[in-house]
Order: structure tokens, then sequence, then C-alpha cells
């Protein structure tokens, strides 16, 4: 049997693609965001802390 006939059997499987690809979009765009309003200076600070060492 092919897996997808196990997804088939499943009530509702569609919201779990469909919840994933919300969950990613919203990550990713408040990422983005946080990157374009975040001072210069912090970045360049965490930019360089695993050289610190």
């Amino acid at each position: 049997m092919k897996f997808i006939h196990y997804l088939e059997t499943i009530t509702g499987v569609d919201i779990y693609g469909l919840s994933s690809l919300t969950i990613f979009f919203t990550f990713f765009v408040g990422m983005t965001i946080w990157v374009m309003t975040s001072d210069k200076k912090s970045l360049d600070k965490i930019n360089h802390l695993p050289l610190d060492n």
C-alpha cells in the first residue's frame, strides 16, 4: 500500500498541510520584519558572537 492511502483515511488531514504552511509563512514574514526593523549595531553584535571565542 502507498502512504497516500493512509493519509486519505485520516479525517481532516487537509488542515495539517494548511496549518503548517500558515505557521511557516507567519514565521518567515515575522523574521523578515524583525531583520528589516532591527538596529544595525545589534545585528553586527549577533553576527560576531560565534567568533568572539
